[in-house]
């Protein structure tokens, strides 16, 4: 590994922390000074000098290996928690080192859990900075792998099929630099749009801002209390579904839908079977919601199912109700839909729907082949063919998923044995959704869980975050015999 090219790498990510927190300084300074400003400003200085630091002391380098790659990513986002944790436990109030360290991995993971019990008293520069990390942490996970990786490595083309759909390999001929134009044209985009649509339904701009950040990232983040219910606001409610179902979709399909001002591209057979999951799933929560007199009408309850159901499909962890309260049905109908989540090429966390489609088409491949051992049976998506050395690594990255549910379960109820919602949060911080069911509901925190729990809810959102194999492959460097 080359130190020296790594730590560049690795201060550019720091620099953009940086950017953001004197961002913050200038909302602190416009709302009077607040009493985040020296906690910002010191927290500012110190990223930026450390970020700073290897462009004046170390020379460029042309190229990279895949080593130094896998290394600069995984080092980039445990060195942005670290330095994005300063302006909370600078700050103090409820940041503790561990709540400090939780609530910025949560901001950078784009997760949306918060050990806060009371979001309103923060002060307003802090809330800014709180909803950046969502927007950095949004914008990294699409982008940052294709950054650092050399454009003539043929294993970039093999670390972007975990994250690009078939879709993608098919519209971004042009290479990765054009994937990285239209990952964050779209991102920004929807940004800008999400901002105005919530100004329009009566935002003020500050609140506009931030849940833009938040809901373009997938994040969840909220400057109130009761989340996008504190709006009580139908159109505020609307709004934000549709963002979050744009946000939680291939990246691809909405800028070919653009430039093409056509729908064509949501004719796509992965969107089609998210989609369809969001419908059952609302369909059948709203029943169950308006059946055990949760929601007094059809209508509040189709509008509370569909909004949870969509708040965690795609990660955000909105929410306009208390889900705590909700029945066993429901409640564990959100833990599905929050394992498939949504499209590769989003800002989604879980499973995804593109390998939970290729694992429902591969168990009726190995179904037909079973039955019919003559017949000629093919995996197909999109009326692709989809060879089967193509489909093992998904196969074997959902194994994966399960093996570290089930070690994180064990974990953390070894630390906590009465938690009776430790197997959703389980679920929703390696799935990047964040609250999860109860008292870790979308109304609710984490304050009260112990440190050891806490942790463990961090490591899963940063492996659920940079879908594992970047983390594996750093232990393996470090760790393998190879490097012994």
């Amino acid at each position: 590994m080359n130190i020296k090219v790594i730590s560049r790498y690795v201060g550019s990510a720091l620099l953009v922390s940086a950017l953001f927190m004197f961002l913050s300084i200038l909302v602190s300074v416009a709302y009077g000074n607040d009493s985040a400003l020296a906690a910002l400003l010191i927290s500012f200085t110190i990223t930026f000098a450390v970020g700073i630091f290897p462009f004046i002391f170390v020379r460029r380098a042309k190229e990279i290996t895949l080593k130094d790659g896998y290394m600069i990513i995984v080092l980039s986002w445990l060195l942005s928690f670290i330095f994005g944790m300063l302006p909370y436990a600078l700050w103090g109030g409820p940041f503790t080192v561990i709540n400090a360290w939780f609530e910025s991995v949560s901001g950078f993971t784009t997760t949306g859990a918060s050990i806060l019990e009371d979001i309103e008293s923060l002060p307003n520069s802090l809330l800014f900075w709180r909803s950046s990390t969502h927007f950095i942490g949004g914008l990294g996970v699409v982008v940052f792998l294709l950054l650092v990786i050399p454009s003539s490595s043929q294993m970039k083309l093999r670390l972007t099929n975990l994250e690009l759909s078939s879709l993608s390999k098919s519209e971004y001929r042009s290479g990765t630099n054009k994937t990285v134009y239209i990952f964050t044209n779209v991102y920004v985009g929807m940004l800008v749009a999400s901002f105005a649509a919530y100004l329009i339904c009566g935002m003020s701009p500050f609140d506009a801002i931030n849940h833009a950040m938040s809901v373009t990232a997938t994040g969840g983040f909220s400057t109130k209390n009761l989340s996008i219910g504190s709006f009580d606001s139908v159109a505020v409610d609307l709004v934000t579904m549709f963002f979050m179902l744009l946000s939680s979709i291939h990246f691809g399909m909405v800028y070919v839908a653009i430039i093409t001002r056509s729908l064509k591209p949501f004719k796509n057979e992965i969107f089609k079977f998210y989609f369809w999951i969001l419908i059952v799933t609302s369909v059948v929560v709203a029943i169950s919601l308006k059946a055990n007199g949760i929601e007094g009408t059809w209508g509040k309850s189709f509008l509370s199912s569909s909004f949870h159901v969509l708040s965690y499909a795609s990660t955000s962890g909105f929410g306009i109700s208390d889900n705590g309260v909700w029945p066993a049905l429901p409640s564990a109908m959100l833990v599905f839909v929050s394992i498939w989540c949504g499209m590769a090429g989003s800002t989604t966390g879980g499973i995804k729907s593109d390998r939970a489609l290729l694992l429902c088409k591969e168990i009726h491949y190995r179904l037909k082949t079973v039955l019919h051992p003559a017949s000629v049976n093919e995996v197909r998506v999109n009326r692709r063919v989809v060879r089967q050395e193509d489909i093992a690594p998904h196969i074997l990255y959902i194994a994966l998923y399960m093996m570290l549910i089930i070690v994180s379960l064990a974990i953390n109820l070894a630390v906590n044995p009465h938690n009776a919602n430790a197997v959703a949060a389980t679920f929703t911080s390696l799935s990047n959704v964040g609250p999860a069911l109860g008292d870790l509901g979308v109304m609710g925190n984490f304050s009260a869980e112990p440190t050891g729990a806490k942790l463990m809810y961090t490591i899963d959102m940063f492996l659920g975050r940079v879908e594992i194999y970047p983390v594996l492959a750093v232990m393996m460097m470090l760790f393998g015999k190879s490097a012994k």
